[in-house]
């Protein structure tokens, strides 16, 4: 009597991957597991289309190296099974996976190693979004990172002692691994020289709208300028980030994070200096805040620790408008979707700029049209009392002469505004560790003469309790620019004259 040879025992290989929820990773266990039975590739797991279609990438991948796939059953799982997978990413955790369960690889050679990165059909691994993000959770998680060469700067930022590897191909990490080839590694990374943007000296004369920008840029304070077209208000919006203080490592990291999952960070470069954004009017509600299919981050939150600009703001729509309303307040932003609910950092300096009426002309009998005054009041109504009370500095931009424009010196370059905003801020962050956009009046000292013509002056113009905040953190900064330790009776007035 004769007995069947035992089957073949299952093989089970597991690599770590990650998937992206706002800006972190969050662990995802890649298991593979091959088995006798009719020959089939399923991937389950809560895995979305570009997931799913990584059976075909790398079946092709692998016969392009001259590997066939085993005519046996192959499941892949994503772990844990109710969170959703997103991604071409997932491409190479599952390459490799497959690759141990075929015993290619062994299991010891990438056990201690996460993986993220597209496979090409010819077996290239190709950039995806998301390294920095996945190389500080791996790091967390005392791992190394597999990820495509062109984001290996880029990852190295996420841990100085993260062991990453950035294989240009299948073909090379199963050379690297073997020992048959040992690729070259990751140099630490390089800040690079920041890019301060246009400068502040190419303006003439707008002595006014200069002084409010410092104020602006020394508390973190949001601003509206109204004028005429012409007048100079976005010039002035898009010399702001010029005068901002470098980021602090932390800031440069959040930033950066934000870029690395929207696919937006270039050469391993992180964000260095305040982001500058500024969406056209015709913006959708998901382009502004976040959000769409995939929850993607939105202009306020790539303008995290930066500033986000809206020119023509009664022209945006008024959901875009209000739903900025949250994040100016809480400097973060709630996408909920039936499925999940996604958080992106959202602490931008709100600048906006808008002509005072439809036409712009408002106040020039010869240009104005024939509905002024009225349009003036069709025109600002679009944005709303809740909107409007959101913001700090409220000024008005009055256009150069043709003498003014051409006779006038240039104004103080940006590098010498910039060193008394960044010893503003010093203050700041000394006393109450967060700039006075977000301070409580509590934290800083005021004169009682100041504190009563502010009471005076909520009085009459009817101010809300948060206007009134807002016009003592105002005070405040312009008393830091100063060095002043007690916000004084002056302070107070040219704070109140940003606020009609």
């Amino acid at each position: 009597m004769t007995t069947s040879p035992p089957p073949t025992a299952p093989q089970l290989a597991r690599i770590q991957s990650f998937a992206f929820v706002g800006i972190d990773a969050v662990p995802v266990t890649v298991e593979v597991h091959v088995a006798s039975g009719l020959p089939s590739f399923l991937v389950v797991g809560m895995a979305d289309k570009a997931v799913g279609e990584a059976r075909e990438r790398v079946r092709a991948a692998l016969s392009s190296m001259g590997l066939a796939l085993p005519p046996k059953r192959i499941l892949v799982n994503l772990t844990p099974a109710d969170l959703p997978k997103e991604g071409a990413h997932f491409d190479l955790p599952i390459a490799i996976g497959l690759l141990v369960a075929m015993g290619v690889l062994s299991i010891d050679s990438v056990a201690h190693y996460a993986a993220i990165g597209e496979v090409s059909l010819d077996g290239k691994i190709n950039a995806t979004h998301g390294a920095l993000c996945a190389a500080i959770t791996a790091a967390s998680m005392e791992l190394g990172l597999i990820c495509p060469p062109t984001q290996g700067a880029e990852a190295r930022w996420g841990h100085p002692d993260i062991d990453i590897i950035t294989p240009p191909s299948l073909s090379a990490l199963i050379a690297h691994c073997r020992g048959e080839q040992v690729l070259t590694p990751i140099s630490d990374p390089v800040v690079h020289e920041p890019d301060y943007g246009p400068d502040l000296i190419d303006i003439k004369g707008m002595e006014t709208g200069r002084r409010v920008l410092e104020i602006v840029a020394a508390g973190g304070h949001s601003l509206l300028m109204s004028g005429p077209p012409g007048a100079g208000k976005s010039m002035l919006a898009s010399r702001l980030p010029s005068i901002l203080p470098d980021l602090t490592h932390r800031e440069m990291l959040e930033a950066s994070q934000i870029h690395s999952i929207s696919g937006l960070l270039h050469n391993g470069r992180l964000i260095s200096r305040p982001p500058y954004r500024a969406p056209h009017h015709s913006a959708s509600l998901p382009a502004l805040v976040g959000g769409g299919q995939k929850a993607r981050p939105g202009e306020i939150s790539l303008a995290h620790h930066g500033v986000l600009f809206l020119d023509e703001l009664p022209e945006f729509s008024r959901s875009c408008l209000e739903s900025l309303r949250q994040p100016l307040e809480t400097g973060q932003i709630t996408i909920s979707r039936a499925a999940h609910h996604t958080q992106y950092p959202a602490r931008f300096q709100f600048i906006a700029a808008m002509n005072p009426c439809k036409c712009g002309y408002l106040g020039d009998s010869e240009r104005a049209c024939r509905k002024a005054p009225r349009c003036a009041d069709d025109y600002t109504a679009r944005i709303s009392g809740p909107m409007l009370d959101r913001i700090d500095l409220r000024v008005e931009i009055t256009p150069l002469s043709p003498i003014e424009l051409n006779r006038s010196p240039k104004g103080e370059a940006s590098e010498i505004v910039r060193a008394r905003v960044t010893k503003a801020r010093a203050r700041q962050l000394k006393r109450q560790d967060c700039c006075n956009a977000q301070a409580a009046p509590e934290d800083f000292s005021i004169d009682e003469d100041a504190l009563s013509l502010t009471e005076q002056a909520a009085t009459r113009l009817r101010l809300s309790n948060r206007g009134m905040i807002r016009l003592l953190r105002v005070s405040r900064t312009i008393a830091d620019l100063e060095g002043s330790k007690t916000v004084q009776r002056h302070h107070a007035a040219e704070a109140l004259s940003y606020r009609l």
